[in-house]
């Protein structure tokens, strides 16, 4: 098999996979790890050859960004505390204790380090994909997915610093003082230019390809330039991407928006599938071409326990310390505990975060990433012992954790009450009713225009309180309305493609015009069926 075919197979397993997981409530990462096991047991397999210095300038920009564009500032302001609390302190906590593990077990401190580094950031992805399926509340959600974003942050920065201090054979607590603060002020400050530069040229630019095109570029860029001015690639395009998310809405197109979601969608999803596939090829790398130290898998098997055990140890007195924190704030200001939110986090939502640490991306491109020759010459110490600890544990925690965090949230009984179809609904209704009234006040422009764009926001809003109460209707009523609404209109959506389509195809009308209604009708699909 060629290497070519073997990414072929690759994308192909990602893309068969993807139904299945769905089908047999398993998350998406764990069946992608057990497929990256499995292929390379197969007979002509090739070994996959990966550049470690393009690792995670290829995988991180993207995956930060598409992270980005999944939540707000403000969400993660309100929650601030708590994801500050998981994605600095208990990142730095679970890196120091497992440094201490490794030094124990007769690594050097510096590659203790690294290796504490390597592990010590839970990855949201399998996590957040069983939360919202199970409708957890926002309020956790929310809390996984920005300590997931931070602790990357957190753990990479000090990351480099200490594979820096490895490639070198010695560092001082100055110097890595210095390097941390350099690379948090560095990153943050490219990433707010970066956030600023792009809201500048979007606010230009009226086509969504070229829109597209520079918010692909923009997390590349920041990360690179960052990188280069020894600051943190992850905390620029972190900055950058909630940046453009808060202020560039108006900037782009409606069609630029549309194809930037899809596109980042399809970056996330694409990447993320092939580095978990990659755990079971590198770790068959690993074991085929170096000689692993028998007391590797012990140490791989005490730093998982050890990483379930300080993350439990962590999270409740952590919440403990917030609920006390808003309990005393909410007394000097006056203000009733209920409203002040006390008791955000419930002992049942705890016990979900704290089982909820799955290590996953990060730490798979991290242990890829790590040199493999330092800057006397000689091999990078350990290396090997690294990337197999690192990867056995990020399997560990996937099949462990990922296959019974469901399982523990329907035990808990822990979800919420949140119809988010609902939601979806009243806002499209409030959107357009403000649209309609601002239109109907509009005196400036000639009666008909006036009336041309009323009749046409009058319809939309007619139409999809009709599919609303129609979709209500049959709630108490065999048949299930909603799945008829929807059925239906699939079907009338397949009527007005077959027109178009028949139409391009005998000549009717042009490709390009074909292709205009087309988009049309795709659009008003994916509104009011996805």
């Amino acid at each position: 098999m060629s290497t070519i075919a073997l990414w072929g197979l690759i994308v192909a397993g990602i893309v068969v996979l993807t139904p299945v997981a769905d089908r047999i409530r398993m998350p998406l990462p764990v069946l992608l790890t057990i497929f990256g096991i499995v292929l390379p047991l197969l007979p002509g397999t090739p070994a996959l050859h990966l550049e470690p210095d393009l690792i995670l300038p290829l995988v991180l920009p993207p995956l930060l960004f598409a992270a980005t564009q999944r939540a707000t500032v403000r969400e993660f302001r309100e929650q601030a505390r708590p994801i500050l609390v998981t994605a600095v302190g208990l990142t730095l906590a679970s890196a120091a204790l497992v440094a201490v593990l490794a030094h124990a077990a007769g690594a050097p401190w510096a590659v203790a380090w690294v290796l504490g580094a390597i592990v010590s950031p839970p990855d949201p992805v399998a996590a957040t994909a069983v939360a919202r399926r199970l409708r957890l509340p926002g309020r956790v959600v929310t809390v996984l997915e920005g300590e997931g974003m931070f602790n990357d942050a957190t753990a990479l920065v000090l990351y480099h610093v200490a594979v820096a201090a490895v490639l070198a054979g010695s560092v001082t607590a100055v110097e890595v003082g210095l390097d941390l603060l350099l690379a948090v002020v560095v990153g943050v400050a490219v990433g707010l230019a970066g956030g600023w530069l792009g809201h500048l040229v979007l606010g230009r630019l009226h086509v969504p390809a070229a829109e597209t095109t520079v918010t692909i570029a923009l997390p590349f860029a920041a990360y690179l330039g960052a990188e280069e001015l020894h600051g943190s690639g992850v905390l620029a395009v972190l900055t950058l991407g909630l940046v453009l998310r808060s202020v560039t809405h108006a900037s782009v197109t409606s069609g630029g928006w549309l194809l930037g979601r899809s596109v980042w969608e399809y970056a996330d999803y694409l990447i993320t599938g092939v580095v978990f596939v990659l755990i079971g090829f590198e770790l068959t790398s690993v074991l085929d071409d170096n000689p692993i130290t028998q007391q590797a898998l012990p140490l791989a098997i005490a730093v998982v326990v050890l990483l379930i055990v300080v993350r439990f140890a962590w999270m409740f007195p952590a919440v403990w310390w917030l609920e006390r924190g808003m309990a005393a704030r909410a007394r000097r200001q006056g203000v009733p505990e209920e409203i002040a939110g006390i008791g955000a986090f419930t002992r049942r939502e705890t016990v979900v975060m704290s089982w909820a640490g799955m290590r996953g991306v990060v730490s798979v491109a991290s242990a890829l990433a790590l040199p493999h020759v330092m800057d006397s010459g000689e091999d990078f110490t350990d290396r090997a012992t690294l990337v197999f600890v690192g990867l056995v544990v990020v399997l560990a925690t996937l099949v462990v954790q990922g296959l019974t965090l469901a399982p523990v949230v329907r035990r808990l009984g822990v979800g919420s009450t949140a119809d988010e179809a609902a939601e979806v609904a009243e806002l499209r209704e409030q959107a357009t009713r403000a649209a309609l009234d601002a239109v109907r006040g509009r005196d400036d422009v000639p009666g008909p225009v006036r009336e041309a764009v009323a009749l046409q926001y009058e319809g939309y809003l007619t139409a999809q309180l009709a599919l609303s109460e129609a979709r209500r209707a049959g709630d108490d009523a065999e048949g299930h309305y909603g799945e008829q609404v929807d059925a239906l209109l699939r079907d009338a959506v397949e009527v007005e493609r077959d027109v178009v389509v028949r139409a391009r195809n005998e000549g009717a009308v042009t490709a390009h015009v074909a292709d205009e209604v087309l988009a049309d009708v795709e659009a008003r699909a994916v509104r009011d069926l996805d």
